[in-house]
């Protein structure tokens, strides 16, 4: 039986786009008519007036275009939305630190993906549809690991302490956001804050009731005192405990590196090649050996769980505020 030949798969045609590769269409109503105007008026709707307000007649309209003109050069609003997400998420990458200073590299470019969920709030409502295979996408991915690329981490890691960091980025952009939006709709900004209700929440929550809270809301530290500014920030401490974290996971790998490798040091000064086959014979040995086998295993997992419970934590925290 003769076998079919085997087709490669294509880019969707908005990924071929973004990548530069997509056939552009033969004819258009106007030469003045281009993706990128298109893609970039989009954005400064969704930018006024949320995702919500994008759609291809709206587009269509302000270019003084018919819709069906659109289509010449974007099939669907979904291809239009990733374009936009992939202009949007364009930013400058700064030149390799002379220093090899991870953290500082790591907060670099989490102030910048910050920025853009900062600057085109409408990004955090597109669904998170699947692993980015778009240019500046990949680009910010790069960036990333170029900065973590002397830990001690897997590769896997890598990726999953991104996830961490993107998450974290999106849900404070998220929370930002929301309160700005709550703050411009009020008749007063206090009301948002808490502070407007200062007085009566110190009466209600009381230390019977609320044993750990009200310490906190008599000091002004839950929704502030009135007339006082507050200080905190939020994202730097939030940002840095993170760090924290990855900082303790590398010194804990470094130290199980280090005592492995002391191991074998002292396994080579012991032996030569005479005693090679009756050391690997030898019961305590193997089951030394084995031990230590089942010990790294139990770390690999409690490392895992960890990340996958610290994950968690930062999706309810995101959620709860």
């Amino acid at each position: 039986m003769s076998q079919q030949p085997r087709t490669e798969p294509e880019l969707p045609r908005a990924v071929a786009l973004a990548w530069g590769v997509a056939a552009h269409p033969q004819r258009g109503p106007k030469r003045e008519l281009s993706i990128e105007r298109i893609v970039d008026v989009a954005i400064d709707i969704a930018d006024a007036e949320g995702l919500a307000a994008v759609s291809m007649s709206r587009v269509a309209g302000v270019l003084g275009f018919t819709t069906m003109s659109l289509y010449r050069y974007v099939t669907s609003k979904d291809d239009l939305i990733l374009l936009m997400q992939e202009a949007a998420g364009e930013r400058p990458i700064p030149p390799e630190p002379g220093a090899d200073n991870w953290r500082d590299g790591v907060r670099g470019w989490l102030i910048a993906l910050l920025d853009v969920y900062t600057e085109h709030p409408w990004i955090i409502d597109i669904p998170i549809s699947g692993a980015p295979i778009t240019p500046n996408s990949l680009a910010m991915v790069d960036w990333f690991l170029r900065e973590v690329r002397s830990l001690p981490l897997s590769d896997g890691e890598k990726m999953a302490t991104l996830m961490l960091l993107t998450s974290y980025a999106r849900a404070v952009a998220g929370q930002n956001r929301d309160i700005a939006a709550a703050t411009a709709a009020a008749a007063d900004p206090a009301d948002v804050s808490g502070a407007n209700f200062y007085e009566l929440l110190v009466e209600l929550v009381t230390p019977e009731r609320f044993p750990y809270l009200s310490p906190l809301l008599t000091a002004g530290v839950y929704t502030g005192v009135p007339g006082e500014e507050d200080e905190g920030d939020d994202f730097e401490f939030g940002r840095e405990r993170i760090l924290d974290g990855i900082a303790a996971h590398v010194a804990l790998v470094e130290r199980a590196s280090g005592d492995r490798e002391a191991v074998d040091a002292d396994a080579t000064r012991s032996s030569d090649a005479s005693t090679d086959a009756v050391i690997a014979r030898d019961k305590a040995v193997r089951e030394a050996a084995k031990a230590r086998r089942e010990a790294e295993k139990r770390l690999r997992e409690a490392l895992k769980h960890e990340r996958d419970v610290t994950k968690q934590a930062v999706e309810r925290a995101a959620r709860a505020k």
